[in-house]
């Protein structure tokens, strides 16, 4: 049986996704998404641990979100993002997107960018607070819906003052976050 989101301090454990959580993702990404990813894709994007960071975060044994990271050059892209929707609103993506972010200046990445439907407001807010602003409109971005998605970039992440709004961030996180190392080849 699932754990449920408690009133007591919460423990989320922010782990590097490996194949055996893929069908605990595969379970919330058809929970939230109109096309989601398959089962293939995940685990051809697993492999690409160069050039691509994919977390998990779990409470107990139970997956309750994950994302995932793309660098190129100097910039890192925030391919996905996704909260299982009983734990929405319990700062698991804040817990992921933090981690995200640091992974990405880790390896060197000077600007963060990601595309969001336009009426996804919750998940533009939370962009926001990490410093991503609106800069274009992708039209049918997602073609499953018809939807335009706004680009949104933040820049200068690898300055001493992204650092500093992380660690705010990560100062308003209720409860505890666990992280494990990412391990890059």
């Amino acid at each position: 049986m699932a754990v449920e989101p408690k009133a007591e301090p919460l423990v989320v454990h922010v782990v590097p996704m490996r194949r055996r959580h893929v069908r605990s993702v595969l379970r919330i990404e058809n929970q939230v998404y109109p096309r989601p990813w398959s089962m293939s894709l995940f685990l051809s994007e697993l492999a690409l641990r160069s050039t691509r960071a994919y977390l998990v975060a779990r409470v107990g044994r139970d997956v309750v979100g994950y994302g995932g990271l793309m660098m190129t050059a100097e910039d890192g892209h925030v391919t996905t993002i996704a909260v299982d929707p009983r734990w929405q609103r319990h700062q698991v993506g804040t817990r992921l997107l933090l981690v995200l972010a640091r992974e990405a200046v880790e390896r060197e990445a000077r600007s963060l960018t990601l595309e969001v439907r336009l009426s996804n407001r919750g998940a533009q807010e939370l962009y926001r607070r990490f410093a991503f602003g609106p800069v274009g409109v992708r039209k049918n971005y997602y073609a499953e819906t018809n939807e335009d998605a706004l680009v949104m970039w933040a820049h200068e992440v690898d300055r001493p003052a992204y650092a500093e709004l992380l660690d705010g961030i990560e100062r308003g996180i209720e409860g505890e976050t666990v992280i494990e190392e990412i391990k890059r080849w």
